[in-house]
């Protein structure tokens, strides 16, 4: 009986943990022993740290206080909770710790209350954090956990993994230009809500800007707002060619060939715009190839009136996410640097 009873409460511990979607679903205690729900940080870059005060890492604090300082204003935070479970490392009450860290290496990132990681008195946060970051139980002082904007865990770092190493990671979710450009997925499930024509007008304005050879911008776009010249092309494939995505954004190059390149980088300029502004896209050239080679469709061909100069190189679809895809894994050893 005493076996079946512990076999269902790690059954659900496991259950609880799966529960949990992001760093914001937990409540922790500050060093004043009082709730605090990590909501308050929503939207904003982590660096969770389980810290000492009489560990040969201690002195860690002093590259720790400088990094706050240079990306708290970008929405960067440090939260510190000690853990006195490594080598009784961490004596002494909260306000005796947050005492010595002020006196001695002038902290002002947010210490919590006193913590154990590990065990089955491991608060509920740190279950979370290794079960996403996977690497097992906390093994030292000054393990730490990067948490980016939505609340999900980017990576583990341990005790001796300089601070320094840690920054770039950080940077691609606090620098807003980095993050997006990280962020950006293929959508191929779309909310059925047009798109603000406002919205499109920024993201070709965005588009036009992007670098042209010698400025000859050899392309011209096509931005398809009508919903139903979208539902009549797709009922005449007898498909959804663009996922259902509201919007269309059409784009030529020269039909003698050339201009590819300009073309491709005025597309990145408006998928990152998009991005940057809450909407999703996907760049098609499987139904371009259907579009060209379909009589039933030429009357779409004819709305959206392209020169006989030139011819239709990919389409945009775009509009408002119906999904979160998980980032696909890059291949970073196709990357050699020359020194």
């Amino acid at each position: 009986m005493k076996r079946f009873v512990v076999s269902l409460m790690a059954m659900m511990g496991v259950l609880t943990m799966t529960a949990q979607s992001n760093v914001y679903d937990f409540t922790v205690k500050d060093d004043a022993g009082k709730d605090v729900s990590l909501t308050e940080y929503k939207g904003k870059v982590l660096l969770i740290v389980n810290t000492a005060t009489r560990c040969g890492f201690t002195p860690q604090y002093k590259d720790l206080e400088p990094l706050y300082q240079k990306y708290h204003a970008q929405g960067f935070e440090i939260l510190d909770f000690p853990c006195n479970q490594f080598g009784q490392q961490a004596p002494g009450t909260i306000q005796e710790i947050h005492q010595f860290c002020t006196a001695n290496f002038d902290i002002h990132f947010p210490q919590f209350d006193k913590i154990d990681v590990n065990g089955e008195n491991a608060h509920p946060l740190y279950t979370w954090l290794k079960a996403q970051a996977g690497g097992g139980d906390i093994k030292w002082n000054f393990t730490k956990f990067l948490i980016g904007r939505d609340g999900k865990v980017i990576k583990r770092y341990e005790s001796r993994d300089q601070v320094t190493t840690i920054e770039a990671d950080m940077q691609m979710e606090v620098n807003p230009v980095l993050s997006n450009i990280m962020a950006r997925r293929s959508i191929r499930k779309y909310l059925n809500e047009p798109v603000e024509h406002e919205k499109l007008e920024i993201i070709m304005k965005c588009g036009i800007n992007a670098p042209s050879g010698m400025n000859r911008q050899p392309w011209i776009v096509r931005v398809v707002e009508d919903q139903k010249l979208i539902a009549d092309v797709n009922e005449a494939a007898g498909r959804s060619l663009f996922y259902d995505a509201p919007a269309l954004i059409c784009v030529c190059t020269s039909a003698n060939g050339g201009g590819e390149l300009d073309a491709g980088l005025l597309g990145e300029n408006m998928m990152l715009s998009a991005q940057s502004m809450g909407l999703g896209t996907c760049c098609l050239q499987g139904p371009v190839r259907f579009l060209l080679s379909n009589e039933k469709c030429k009357f779409f061909l004819d709305r959206l009136d392209i020169p006989t100069d030139y011819k239709l190189n990919y389409i945009l679809a775009i509009g408002y996410p119906d999904e979160q895809p998980e980032a696909k894994p890059r291949d970073a050893s196709k990357v050699k640097y020359i020194k």
